[in-house]
């Protein structure tokens, strides 16, 4: 059993990577095909020189994922067949007393070697990609706070609830699953209620709108709708990027909206009101509920198969690791199965994009549908969203249908 998972396992990497390194490179050549023309449902809103400039952004940024993916492939293969979660886990015990203290170390080595290894790739992300098509804004000093306060905030909330869940799974006998997946589902919902005025405010600074005008505009869509919420307000997007975008956080009677300062100045009031339709339609439309049940079944079905892994010696042999432990069975199995469901994406990235055009029904029944398209025009437009995706990379990834199915959409031509 174990040499059959090794090989499976190496099997169902070695599919991932050729099919991220494949679809990368189709999108690559397919956005350089047609970069020197505007589509046609965007010539007169569009010019030639932002449309060259979203495909060399997309272009750039597609070649350094086709980079990261292989590094995150090689990291995986160090951990798991070449010995580095075994020896990290040598290490824990010969520092720490005790399953949760040593449990705690090893996801700990884990995570601190995953992020070093990833910081090249944000930086170059930030200060080279983001900085050269003019995006990014964030200075040395502030990403570098940034990332202590991610540090400090990772420790202080994920480091209590790691040993809850090794305590759970080293005390609940063979149902510790369940229990475990009870208390996640219990702080996955705790954290959306306290998130928007706890968290956030430790990055980013909100404000409520000031706009009498738009404020008013606002809370008369919301009151059509039934929405209710806990207040409109504005983020300093600006600090860290040019990006503009507007969202909804929290849950139950914590919700609230968000905008991007970026955002308000990018559109136009009726603009700003569309995109909050569309926004509102994910709400009404339950779409928020049916990605949080589909998550939270997803997570009990993990963590059954889990349940049944965990005391078999020949998951841990096929994986590399000789030590068995309630903390590295936690580990392994997190780690390994992303390579076996990663080519079920597309089935998430199809109900996402229903989900969007849902959404954008709603908008336009709500609010003036032009308005929305122009919205969505400037967003592609200053965003440097690239109007020429490959169709079947866009299929596999994303969650938002490509701009010229969006917009025919929007007009009424379905897709």
């Amino acid at each position: 059993m174990a040499t059959t998972l090794t090989l499976l396992f190496l099997i169902a990497l070695a599919v991932t990577l050729a099919l991220r390194l494949w679809l990368a490179s189709r999108q690559i050549a397919h956005v350089r095909a047609h970069r020197n023309a505007v589509p046609v449902e965007f010539s007169g809103e569009i010019p030639l020189s932002d449309h060259q400039k979203a495909a060399d952004y997309t272009v750039a940024k597609t070649r350094l994922g086709m980079l990261n993916a292989a590094t995150d492939t090689a990291m995986i293969l160090l951990f798991t067949l070449g010995g580095g979660l075994e020896w990290l886990w040598q290490l824990s015990s010969h520092l720490f007393n005790g399953d949760i203290a040593r449990g705690l170390a090893l996801v700990c080595g884990v995570t601190i070697i995953s992020s070093l290894v990833s910081l090249p790739f944000t930086i170059v992300t930030t200060f080279g990609i983001e900085a050269r098509y003019g995006f990014n804004k964030i200075t040395p000093k502030l990403f570098i706070a940034d990332l202590l306060r991610g540090i400090l905030l990772s420790a202080a909330l994920g480091l209590p609830i790691l040993a809850l869940v090794l305590w759970l799974m080293a005390k609940m006998g063979s149902a510790w699953w369940l229990w475990v997946w009870l208390a996640w589902t219990g702080i996955s919902l705790l954290m959306l209620v306290l998130y928007p005025t706890l968290i956030a405010p430790l990055f980013n600074k909100f404000s409520p709108l000031d706009d009498a005008s738009l404020k008013e505009r606002i809370e008369a869509l919301l009151t059509r709708t039934g929405f209710a919420s806990r207040g409109v307000y504005v983020m300093d997007g600006s600090k860290r990027s040019s990006h503009g975008n507007a969202y909804f956080t929290g849950f139950g009677a914590a919700k609230r909206i968000v905008f991007f300062d970026t955002l308000l100045k990018q559109l136009t009031p009726a603009e700003i009101e569309a995109v909050l339709a569309h926004e509102l339609g994910h709400f009404k439309l339950k779409h928020i509920t049916q990605r949080m049940v589909l998550t939270f079944a997803l997570s009990l079905g993990f963590l059954f198969v889990l349940g049944l892994l965990i005391d078999a010696p020949w998951f841990y042999q096929g994986l590399g690791v000789a030590t068995p432990s309630t903390a590295m069975a936690l580990v392994l199995f997190f780690m390994a199965v992303p390579a076996f469901t990663f080519p079920l994406t597309p089935l998430s990235s199809l109900q996402s994009r229903r989900h969007e055009y849902q959404a954008d029904d709603f908008a336009a029944k709500e609010t003036d549908s032009g308005e929305l398209i122009h919205a969505l025009t400037k967003l592609y437009r200053d965003n440097a969203a690239t109007l020429t995706p490959d169709p079947l990379h866009s299929a596999f990834y994303d969650s938002h249908p490509p701009a010229a199915l969006r917009i025919a959409h929007l007009k009424g031509a379905r897709p």
